[in-house]
């Protein structure tokens, strides 16, 4: 009777301690399943997979929330949509559930689960995360009844008709734990006395047979290709593409569907297949394929080979490396590096591997696919500057991911890069920078070992070099994060009326504002618009966004409410919106409508470099071609919060006669966008190296204790512009930084074109630098807007650039300004 009653007492105590637990007992006690709540919670995981609605949100999201005492995963309304896609909602943080209800599944008996249908988001950080020691052993809140439910306690989405989670934000990364790798290859002894050769399968395709079984090596591989789209019945739509060789040539093969999950992580360039029961198909014309001249081998174009899990069940043996006997006659992987100093010479469009050591790598963006079909899809990429010691230029890399999420978020400065079929881009008046094709693939440091390239006499040359380096001197030279675009506007901008995707868009004040309000998370456009600049003011210091959440804190210390939630009881959908956040679209036109100069609240924050620690790298590289040799003998920085406001005494500024009168005339003044901390690289160390790259990488899906530690210094800022533009018809105005490149350290100085000017405040807007690059002899601020009179009335085009940073963080940046004696229009092609 004691133990009973004590255990009766310590549920009892669990539940009272447990908002979330108090919540689903109030859910399952009440007749409509909806209760409004005051459950402050910490978010854990944010999960995304394709929406089984007909019509609204492509998207769906699972978030998993914890109170100290539970697990909970629970749906995100669709209205809530938004929050996720600003990066508001998001791991690592506290949100307070003010609405939720329990929906049961109609298809499938003992399955529901609580959706979320409105909340509150607090601070950059979680209160209450930090205070739990352990979040992966607390349990998992299960309604009474429903433990057997798959959905409640494994890897995939809470609505029953999806089998899979995709990439919080893009289609092209492997997620969940469905997909396997590290298996075993099989070791088993191989029947090849039957085998088909490819050469022969061309002539089979059309004729009635049994497929005989191939034996071939993978030469390359492609990322992956999710076509899922709403009414397709497929669980598992992927799709990925390989080339494969024997002795006779090369063919391509396609991964279909569930036998990704299974295999796209187990094969690799050089693994060897043993394929049995695959059927041959007509191959698919509007593809890319990767420069296979290097290989000097026949390639046989006609038809491809398929792998399905059915119709017919292919049997796929990856063959380990041991297993494989010279007597199969099976070709060599052939790599075609080229060096930063080969490079000028090869031609546009053309494809090359390179191996380097990174010396910058800016932050993650995305950018929206050009496909028209399905729903919207995203892009993931970064910019990467690294060296090879041929050139004293850098490689310019446009890196995208290449479905391998653990390599694309590690690349750091310091790190060995080997980037594969990369592809040549040449641009009148830059110098030729490299972009992935879909079948390139990346490899940093750690993961080099096993790679077929280890022993290419290139890459040992590129070893040798490293070891003539001093790491001290090298991490100088480094730097994280950032804005960086390349390569730079034209001389002259021209507006193509043949094609209107051939350059930047030239948009109406309308447009302008509907880019801005339709940006997601981290999402990267280029716009140009007509108007004239009306005021300029010089800044010493990015925006810091801290102290609204500071101030939120000091009110409410677990859970911080947004204070620029609307007032939104007369709404017609107020059982979804009524206590979420406004987006930032909301937020820039309210305070366009009121047309008024928000002042700024310049923050200052003190410099604090931490000292350099030089660390020796070993080279796996050597280490695996030694192993070789014996075997064939036997990761925004925390905006400061306690900065001091700069004084307006301190701003130095300019304005054009006109816009006193004209600014109280604009109905819509844009004045959010500018520059923040995040817009600025920070200088490279090794001991801070996970924030850093936490800093410049996406929000994870996944919560981690890691996140917590973000305790990077500020940003070395040297100053920025503050410039007003006021549209072409007057009725609109947006502010805009101008941060020009004065040092030749700053990554945007490599190639940029640096010839001479006068440091007027045009030519710098029309240049993108002071001249010259060197801090000694820059011009001083006053100097540069002591020209800034002949702003006065000129019609300009003006290039911005623009970035969603998370939150209500829009990023507005001016590239490049035109005059319009610097502007043409093309009729034709």
């Amino acid at each position: 009777m004691e133990d009973n009653s004590s255990c009766s007492s310590a549920g009892t105590a669990l539940s009272e301690a447990s908002f979330l637990q108090r919540t689903l007992e109030r859910l399952s006690s009440t007749q409509c399943l909806k209760v409004s709540t005051e459950a402050p919670v910490a978010v854990i995981a944010l999960q995304r997979y394709l929406s089984d609605q007909p019509e609204g949100q492509p998207d769906s999201y699972d978030v998993t929330v914890t109170d100290g005492v539970w697990r909970a995963k629970c749906s995100v309304h669709p209205a809530l949509n938004h929050l996720v896609h600003s990066n508001t909602l998001r791991t690592g943080t506290d949100v307070s559930i003010t609405q939720c209800s329990f929906v049961y599944s109609e298809r499938r008996l003992g399955h529901g689960y609580i959706c979320i249908e409105k909340l509150r988001c607090g601070g950059e950080m979680s209160a209450l995360l930090p205070r739990i020691q352990d979040v992966a052993s607390l349990p998992m809140m299960v309604k009474q009844g429903m433990e057997r439910s798959v959905e409640l306690q494994s890897d995939v989405p809470l609505q029953v008709s999806r089998k899979h989670y995709l990439s919080l934000w893009n289609n092209e990364d492997p997620e969940g734990d469905i997909w396997t790798s590290g298996s075993p290859s099989s070791h088993t002894v191989l029947d090849v006395s039957n085998i088909t050769l490819l050469s022969s399968l061309e002539s089979c395709f059309r004729n009635t047979w049994k497929p005989l079984p191939l034996l071939v090596k993978i030469i390359h591989k492609s990322r992956l290709r999710y076509y899922g789209k709403f009414g397709l019945k497929i669980d598992y739509p992927f799709q990925a593409y390989f080339e494969v060789a024997d002795q006779s040539g090369t063919m391509s093969l396609v991964l279909w569907n569930e036998l990704c999950p299974e295999f796209y992580q187990k094969l690799s360039v050089g693994t060897v297949l043993y394929i049995q029961n695959y059927s041959l198909k007509q191959s698919y014309s509007n593809r890319s394929h990767p420069q296979m001249d290097h290989h000097q081998m026949k390639t046989f174009h006609s038809v491809e080979i398929c792998l399905n899990a059915r119709n017919p069940t292919s049997v796929v043996t990856v063959v380990s490396a041991k297993s494989v006997l010279p007597q199969w006659g099976l070709p060599e992987v052939s790599y075609l590096f080229t060096t930063r100093l080969q490079l000028d010479e090869l031609s546009n469009n053309s494809a090359c591997d390179v191996i380097c050591l990174v010396t910058f790598v800016g932050r993650v963006e995305r950018v929206k696919s050009k496909g028209k079909k399905g729903p919207e899809k995203f892009w993931t990429y970064r910019w990467i500057h690294a060296v090879d010691g041929s050139s004293d230029r850098p490689f310019i890399l446009e890196v995208f991911s290449s479905s391998q999420p653990e390599v694309f978020s590690r690349i750091c400065p310091m790190t060995y890069l080997v980037c594969t079929q990369m592809r040549v881009c040449r641009v009148e008046g830059s110098l030729p920078y490299l972009t992935s094709s879909c079948e390139t693939e990346t490899f940093i440091t750690g993961y080099h070992k096993g790679q077929p390239y280890v022993s290419d006499p290139r890459v040992k040359t590129f070893i040798q070099w490293t070891k003539t380096l001093e790491d001290n001197v090298v991490l100088q030279k480094t730097s994280v994060g950032g804005h960086y675009c390349y390569p730079r506007p034209p001389q002259t901008f021209t507006q193509s009326m043949a094609d209107a995707s051939a350059q930047v868009p030239l948009v109406t004040a309308a447009d302008l504002k509907k880019e801005m309000e339709t940006l997601q998370y981290r999402e990267h456009k280029k716009v140009a618009i007509q108007g004239q600049i009306t005021a300029v003011r010089y800044m010493k210091h990015p925006k810091s966004t801290e102290s609204r959440g500071t101030e939120e804190r000091e009110q409410v210390p677990d859970v911080a409410p947004d204070v620029c939630e609307p007032n939104t009881q007369d709404h017609p959908s107020t059982a979804e919106q009524t206590t979420a956040p406004i987006s930032t679209a909301e937020k820039i036109s309210v305070r366009g409508i009121k047309r008024r100069i928000q002042t700024r609240k310049v923050k200052q924050f003190s410099l604090n470099l931490r000292s350099m620690a030089a660390k020796r790298r070993s080279s796996e590289i050597e280490e695996e071609e030694e192993e070789k040799k014996s075997d064939s003998g036997s990761e925004d920085a925390p905006n400061v919060a306690d900065s001091q406001r700069n004084q307006d005494s301190d701003v130095i500024s300019w304005e054009s006669s006109s816009w006193p009168k004209q600014k109280q005339e604009v109905s819509e003044y844009l004045c959010e966008g500018g520059l923040h901390q995040d817009s600025v690289s920070r200088r490279f160390t090794i001991d801070e190296k996970d924030v850093l790259l936490q800093r410049s990488n996406l929000q994870p899906t996944h919560w981690t204790p890691e996140q917590s530690a973000d305790t990077s210094p500020p940003v070395v800022c040297p100053g920025f512009y503050q410039v007003t533009i006021l549209g072409i018809n007057k009725q609109m105005a947006i502010d805009a930084a101008f941060l020009p490149v004065v040092s030749s350290d700053d990554p945007r100085a490599v190639a940029l074109p640096q010839d001479p000017h006068g440091n007027t405040m045009l030519s710098c807007l029309s240049s993108g630098f002071l001249c010259p690059l060197s801090q000694s002899t820059l011009p001083q601020p006053e100097e540069v807007l002591g020209s800034a009179g002949e702003l006065e009335d000129m019609h300009l085009v003006c290039i911005l650039d623009l970035c969603h940073l998370g939150g209500d963080r829009v990023e507005v940046l001016i590239s490049k300004v035109y005059r319009v004696t610097e502007v043409s229009k093309c009729t034709a092609l």
